[in-house]
């Protein structure tokens, strides 16, 4: 039997989505060209954040993700039981901390006007941050605490998600590359074509992450949606108590709302569940350009350590990047697209995937079955002008692995 939708793309946001459907009662197929949750997902740091974001759609729409997490994951184990659904969820709150003079107000205003939107950001002095993380620089002029914030092993969580879909008798299908849309008589969404041949469906929804914008031109229905290059930083497993929570400095919000293509970098550390330490971050648009440039390694590992001094001695195991989906106004883009039935959009998170995903795959179940949504659709809608106007793919930005045997971009 044909499935009602096929989600391309079995990341953390395709997971989400697929989830979500396969619980409206749909018949759900996800398709993804190479192992499930090895792209973006596999590159995050795993952030289920309220603390980054400024009063708006993004933060409504992450407050919902954040409320939603742990529900989701706790019927999941029940439903799968407790082995098959580990995602080493960690309600361990987050601390932002200004280093500077300069830094104290613009942190205290940016908290006022979160917590005018719900979000609870208690501002501490410098003797109590330190109280939080005995580590941290005696440099702090001042900080934020965010109880809100909390942490899942990405891969972990976007397999539970895949696993509820098989569970409900869906289908999962890694090392299959989607090559393009099949439009019916019509000229509606028909069903997909892959390179392991044609499977015919009653929507696509493309969650392809970083080359969702190259889907959705070979669609016929682009939308702008480029990728952003990280860097991270792990090191050797410590103490559990050496850094506790997401610590990152008050520029890092800046680093995340801008739109600018050149390199900036903000100082970001945490510590997962097997004691590694993860550092960051770094943002560039260099379109799929993979080359480590150990410049921004440096950059990364000068900056934490003057935030946390006793990471000075501590060795790196690893660096690893990946791409993110950025949108030019900084929003997702979840829904219908009007220009093509059939054809549905969940992307453009670019480094917020993680965080945003339970909200988002609830957010389009609800579009998709006529459901009345939690939130207000219209910001993330793919025919704004942002993502519109600007949905040209140059191709300097789409990756080689993209391209079909015929020359048409696949997912």
């Amino acid at each position: 039997m044909s499935p009602d939708v096929v989600v391309v793309g079995a990341g953390i946001i395709g997971a989400a989505c697929a989830e979500a459907l396969s619980a409206a009662g749909l018949r759900v197929t996800v398709l993804e060209r190479g192992a499930l949750a090895s792209g973006t997902t596999a590159a995050g740091e795993g952030n289920v954040l309220v603390s980054d974001k400024a009063p708006g759609p993004e933060l409504d729409l992450a407050r919902a993700s954040r409320r939603r997490w742990p529900r989701l994951l706790a019927a999941l184990r029940e439903e799968l039981g407790p082995r098959a659904a580990e995602t080493e969820w960690d309600p361990k709150g987050g601390l932002v901390v200004a280093t500077t003079a300069e830094a104290v107000a613009p942190l205290a205003e940016f908290a006022a006007a979160q917590r005018t939107a719900g979000v609870r950001a208690d501002r501490i002095d410098p003797a109590r941050a330190r109280d939080l993380e005995p580590h941290l620089t005696r440099q702090v002029t001042a900080a934020v605490h965010y109880p809100e914030d909390a942490q899942l092993q990405p891969v972990l969580a976007a397999t539970t998600l895949l696993a509820a879909v098989r569970a409900r008798g869906g289908e999962v299908r890694a090392g299959t590359t989607v090559t393009g849309v099949v439009r019916d008589a019509g000229d509606r969404v028909g069903g997909v074509r892959t390179d392991r041949g044609s499977l015919a469906c009653g929507a696509v929804v493309n969650c392809c992450g970083p080359w969702a914008g190259s889907f959705a031109a070979a669609a016929g229905a682009p939308v702008t949606v480029l990728p952003r290059r990280g860097m991270i930083l792990v090191t050797a497993p410590l103490p559990p108590d050496t850094v506790r929570r997401k610590v990152y400095d008050a520029d890092y919000v800046g680093a995340v709302a801008s739109g600018d293509a050149e390199l900036q970098t903000s100082t970001v550390v945490e510590s997962t569940r097997a004691g590694t330490v993860l550092i960051g971050s770094s943002r560039e648009r260099v379109g799929f350009d993979g080359t480590v440039r150990v410049e921004v390694l440096r950059e990364l590992a000068r900056k934490a350590v003057a935030l946390f001094p006793v990471l000075a001695d501590v060795p790196v195991m690893r660096a690893y990047g990946g791409f993110r989906p950025y949108a030019p106004d900084h929003l997702p883009v979840i829904g219908a697209d009007p220009r093509l039935p059939g054809l549905w959009h969940a992307t453009g998170h670019e480094g917020a995937g993680i965080g945003l995903a339970a909200a988002t795959g609830r957010l389009l179940a609800d579009l998709f079955t006529g459901a009345a949504p939690e939130l207000d659709p219209a910001p993330f809608r793919p025919d704004r002008p942002a993502v519109m106007s600007q949905a040209v793919i140059s191709p300097a930005v789409i990756s080689p692995a993209v391209t079909g045997p015929d020359g048409e971009t696949a997912a």
